[in-house]
């Protein structure tokens, strides 16, 4: 009989990492916000579900995750998604602006003109971000449940926000009234159980399709010793330590140059997903997408993708090695 996996239930989560999550728990600066080391495994156990599906994973792995998240963030968004009044003012003080200057640049990247618009898209979200919809059993239905720590939390927000105003447009062609919209939402769903970014995006393969694509391009591009670089650091698990005992240089010299290495491929694959791609035997022509659009794709990668590092590093290598006519 196949072992269950660590993150099924939270009972054996718990019997398997209690002394992580204690640890996480005191990290993430819970007691702040009077958030127990219970909910707060429960939210961990849920980003481990939502990172590792039904695959098996060994207790290095999942530590290794665990340790990776925005621990602060989570613990924050699990404070607001059960209510916590402390964490709803200290959330409203640091990201409300940041919401609103961001609500700003997406409009203006689609093109519209954003005045008081900016604010009226940015805090439309907070009454689903506080969960004024309810489940069968009378809880609270926060959109903060679907924040899983693996990215900033002010990147989810914007990546959220990104999401309300692509699916206006979608529905409507053309800018439409919160109010309406809101009519639009008490028709066609149901408000007890889902909320925006539950609802599945009808562009979401095509979005982490796209982004495969460019990363790929991206990755060739790269030099040789780039590319070594990351396959020691995400390929083969090695620390920067170790990287830099191999190359005989001191390992903030290897922090350095990955992080221009993750900063070039980020920009180069935005770069080519505003500017589209002319089509191709293996795939129609992509039209460019808008800082929202490629905002949300970024998102989505992050969030809910397993893309290969390995063989597109490997498939990188043969092109340079041996480039076509």
């Amino acid at each position: 009989m196949p072992k269950e996996k660590f993150h099924a239930s939270l009972d054996l989560f718990l019997a398997q990492f209690s002394d992580l999550v204690a640890a996480l728990h005191a990290e993430a600066k819970c007691a702040r916000w009077e958030l127990s080391q219970k909910v707060f495994a429960e939210a961990l156990r849920r980003s481990a579900e939502k990172r590792f599906g039904a695959a098996n994973t060994n207790p290095g792995e999942m530590e290794a995750y665990l340790k990776s998240l925005h621990l602060e963030d989570l613990a924050l968004a699990c404070a607001c998604s059960e209510g916590n009044e402390n964490a709803w003012e200290f959330f409203i003080a640091h990201f409300r602006q940041d919401l609103r200057n961001a609500a700003n640049a997406i409009l203006r990247s689609s093109g519209q003109s954003s005045g008081g618009r900016a604010e009226e898209l940015a805090d439309s979200l907070y009454a689903e971000l506080y969960g004024v919809r309810s489940t069968e059993g009378g809880k609270r239905k926060s959109l903060f449940e679907y924040f899983h720590g693996r990215s900033k939390l002010s990147t989810w927000l914007r990546a959220v926000l990104a999401r309300k105003h692509v699916d206006l447009i979608r529905i409507s062609g053309k800018t439409v009234s919160f109010e309406e919209e809101k009519e639009s939402e008490t028709l066609h769903r149901d408000p007890a159980m889902q909320t925006e970014f539950a609802v599945p995006d009808p562009d979401h393969e095509k979005y982490l399709g796209r982004v495969a694509r460019c990363l790929s391009t991206a990755l060739a591009a790269l030099t040789p010793r780039e590319r070594m670089l990351l396959a020691c650091y995400y390929v083969d698990r090695l620390t920067l330590a170790e990287i830099g005992r191999m190359l005989r240089e001191h390992e903030s010299t290897i922090s350095r140059q990955l992080e221009r290495t993750r900063r070039t491929l980020r920009e180069n694959v935005a770069q080519s997903l505003r500017l589209g791609s002319p089509a191709r035997s293996d795939c129609p022509a992509q039209p460019g997408l808008d800082d929202a659009q490629v905002e949300l794709a970024f998102e989505y990668a992050v969030e809910d993708w397993s893309f290969d590092l390995s063989q597109a590093l490997s498939a990188s290598d043969a092109i340079a090695a041996d480039p076509p006519d």
